[in-house]
Formats: structure tokens, C-alpha cells, sequence
């Protein structure tokens, strides 16, 4: 098939680009290159797709509405995997226009690319963070998501309904995939095992926010990629059972899903760090603070949909994949432990 995926330079799309490509799919991948965290990753990511002649890259902001429009008209996509979005809870708080125009203007660019150009299926990344203020575990595609706690989770929220509100207006089959705390070699910096890695082989301390009580349902990024795929090749069809009067919001009268993709098993911070420390073979110097504006206490995903719906349920052990990402960084850093 031939597949655009946005964010391709990003972490979940640079992986799942190459396992479409690595399976012979034709791929373009689409980026803008933001100075969000270090470029230099986001050149070494596409660096090793070049080598697939399947593979194409195209520098383009998604908010850019006529750029956009031009790219769907002349490359007649059957597939669209929408992975490119401004990431991160903390950076709402400095620069919320980037989430405004990137999460939200973006969407609305790709949906309406879809829309005028007949796509065959829509898969989009969303997130755990729009399950926001609930505290009823684990986290269900069934539960209502109405009390976002960051600025990121409101703009994935709103692309949820700006998705399914395109199912049904246009019958656009979309799915829609809430990914749990995603890490692996080729990870966010901004995030906490890349960071926590980096300054324990410098020595430095890390900080430890809600003094490392708060759970997170770490999901490995192999996990993640082999969900995406699937979904891919399985368009949504309407779920004739839907009833209005209890309204599921995972599915609807339109073509429209959502999962959850996570590992199902949340781990402490704590026991996150210590089988970080055992890998590195060094200990970390712990700054322990409050939780932050925008944090989740705890992230636990009910898979049991997705399982149902497609066989597979995401079960990489956070030490298993700690170990993997510890390998990737030593190597790709040139660190010698």
C-alpha cells in the first residue's frame, strides 16, 4: 500500500515508518523538523531509512493547510498513520500555541487531506493523557474523558471528536490509538528514562517528581509498532450495536474506533529508576519534588478491546526493554560504561 506517516523523524513514527517500509509497503514520510528537542536525532532517525527505496521524506508543517492539500491531491494515499503532533505535558504550560496549531490546526489538515483525497483508513496517535482527572483503574476506551488535565490532553481529545465527527459526516474510516507512556531506543529526550539515562552517566542528579510514587504503565516502543500495523490493515466498520441512549465512547454508528495500546502491568517510578541504575551498573542521584501541573497520578491500560478486536496484546517487560534502550544509548552515544 502506499502510507503517509506524519511525524516520521519523531520516535513512534521513524519505527513505525520502518516496519511498513520493512515490509514492502510504499511509505512517504512527512515532517517538520521542530526544534521541539535535539534535530541531530531526528537526522540520525531518518539516516536509517534511507536505505529503503520504499522510503520517502517530505519536510512539511501540518499546519500548513494549502501545503498539505497539495501533497494528499498529488500522492493518492490509501493509508494515513497520523503520529506527528507537539508532544510533551510540561511544554503546554510554556507555548501552548504550539499545541494549538501543530494538534489541532494539524489534524484538521490531515483530516481534511483524508477527506478529499479517499483515503481507505485513518489510524491516529492520541494518548493516556486524555483520561485526565479519572481515577477508576484500569483506564477503559468505554470510561468518559471529559476532565483533560493539561493543555496536550485537550488538544487529543479534540482530535478524537474532530476524527469521529469526519467518520460520520464523510463515512472516513478512522482509528484512533491511546498509547501509554512509550519508550525504546531512538526515545524522546524530554522524556524521563532518556533524561534520567543521561544525567546518571554524567553524574548529575535527576528529579524525581511526586517523589517517585506515581505509577506509569510503560508500553515498549516494539509493542507499540506491531499495534500500529495491525490497525493499519484493518479498516473500522460501523458498530451496528451502538446505542445512544448509553453511548460507548470507543466506538460509534460511524466507522470510527478506539483502543488503548499499553503493557497492562504499571510500574512504580521508583522500580523504574532502580532497574535503570542496575543496567547502567551505576546508582542515580535522587532530587525528590511534587508532582507537577498537568501530571497523572497513575496510568493503567484496559487492552481487552484491542485483544479482542485483533489478537495481540502489547507484554515487553519494562526490564527487558530498559536493558534494550540502555544498549541503544551507550552504543549511539559512543558511552563506555
Amino acid at each position: 500500500m502506499k502510507v503517509l506517516v506524519t511525524g516520521a523523524a519523531g520516535f513512534i513514527g521513524f519505527h513505525t515508518a520502518r516496519a511498513l517500509a520493512e515490509r514492502g509497503d510504499e511509505v512517504v514520510g512527512l515532517d517538520n523538523l521542530s526544534e521541539y528537542y535535539d534535530v541531530a536525532l531526528k537526522h540520525a532517525r531518518l539516516e536509517r531509512l534511507k536505505p529503503f527505496g520504499s522510503f520517502r521524506f517530505v519536510r512539511l508543517d501540518l499546519a500548513d493547510r494549502d501545503g498539505m492539500a497539495k501533497l494528499f491531491a498529488a500522492e493518492g494515499f490509501e493509508r494515513v498513520v497520523h503520529l506527528g503532533a507537539q508532544p510533551g505535558v510540561r511544554y503546554g504550560l510554556e507555548n501552548p500555541f504550539a499545541y494549538i496549531d501543530s494538534n489541532i490546526h494539524g489534524t484538521a489538515s490531515v483530516l481534511e487531506g483524508c477527506r478529499h483525497s479517499g483515503v481507505e483508513h485513518l489510524v491516529f496517535a492520541s494518548t493516556s493523557s486524555v483520561y485526565g482527572a479519572n481515577t477508576k483503574m484500569p483506564f477503559s476506551v468505554s470510561d468518559n474523558v471529559d476532565h483533560p488535565l493539561s493543555l496536550y490532553a485537550a488538544t487529543k481529545k479534540s482530535g478524537e471528536l474532530m476524527a469521529h465527527s469526519y467518520a460520520s459526516l464523510f463515512g472516513l474510516p478512522v482509528t484512533g490509538l491511546r498509547f501509554f507512556t512509550v519508550y525504546g531506543p531512538f526515545g524522546r529526550p524530554d522524556m524521563a528514562l532518556f533524561r534520567f539515562t543521561k544525567n546518571i552517566l554524567a553524574g548529575e542528579p535527576i528529579s524525581v517528581f511526586n517523589h517517585g510514587r506515581h505509577r506509569r504503565d510503560f508500553t515498549y516502543i516494539d509493542d507499540i509498532v506491531d499495534a500500529i500495523v495491525r490497525v493499519v490493515d484493518r479498516i473500522p466498520e460501523p458498530n451496528t450495536y451502538w446505542s445512544g441512549e448509553s453511548p460507548d465512547p470507543g466506538s460509534s454508528p460511524a466507522p470510527y474506533r478506539l483502543y488503548n495500546v499499553g503493557n497492562q502491568q504499571p510500574v512504580e517510578l521508583m522500580r523504574m529508576i532502580e532497574s535503570l541504575e542496575q543496567c547502567l551498573g551505576r546508582k542515580a542521584d535522587k532530587r525528590l519534588l511534587p508532582r507537577q501541573p498537568g501530571d497523572l497520578e497513575d496510568t493503567w491500560a484496559d487492552v481487552e478491546s484491542f485483544v479482542a478486536d485483533f489478537g495481540y496484546r502489547p507484554g515487553t517487560a519494562v526490564e527487558e526493554g530498559i536493558r534494550r534502550f540502555v544498549d541503544w544509548y551507550v552504543d549511539f552515544y559512543g558511552i563506555d560504561r
